[in-house]
């Protein structure tokens, strides 16, 4: 059976700083046509920064959405053609005050491939040197060093909602336990 819809129309509805909403009109696999509505989103790196003692650096920040101050691993919008270890490099400076020696791009994942374009580069970042923040003039952040043994039973308790952040936990508890690696 054929999953695939096929986009007969696409309309702009919105376009703001960061997103914009399109609505499409498609053909379903059936040959029935129905409406989605569509953030557009430029894409976006999420940063797991493991210190050499395995500790996690993290950043507690209120998200205005979830009503509620979270507890994230760094993250940010990529800008347009900006390399993802670029832009995971900036994040992590601007939001921790961290350079890192090293990173890599463990995986791409969509956060909502349900109504959202966004595709997020998980990366990893160690080796790290302690700088000076720079957070952006509207971002008011709380830095934690946590170690990561104690954010993975946060997460398994459910006091770390943020997806990309289980994401990252995820991977790092995997890849330090060994049973988990990334294949070329």
């Amino acid at each position: 059976m054929r999953l695939e819809e096929k986009t007969l129309s696409s309309r702009s509805v919105f376009k703001g700083r960061i997103i914009g909403l399109r609505i499409d009109e498609v053909e379903l696999p059936d040959g029935r046509k129905a409406s989605r509505e569509i953030v557009e989103h430029p894409g976006a790196v999420a940063v797991v920064p493991l210190t050499e003692t395995g500790e996690v650096v993290m950043v507690e920040q209120y998200r205005v959405p979830a009503g509620r101050v979270l507890l994230e691993i760094p993250a940010g919008k990529l800008e347009p053609g900006e390399n993802p270890l670029a832009c995971a490099r900036r994040e992590l400076l601007e939001e921790t005050g961290f350079l890192a020696e090293n990173l890599e791009i463990l995986t791409p994942f969509y956060s909502t491939p349900g109504f959202c374009t966004e595709l997020a580069y998980l990366v990893m970042a160690t080796g790290l040197i302690k700088r000076e923040a720079a957070t952006d003039p509207d971002e008011f952040l709380r830095l934690r060093v946590l170690p990561l043994a104690d954010t993975v039973a946060m997460a398994r308790r459910g006091e770390i909602p943020d997806a990309k952040t289980l994401l990252g936990l995820l991977w790092a508890w995997n890849l330090r336990q060994g049973t988990f690696r990334r294949d070329p």
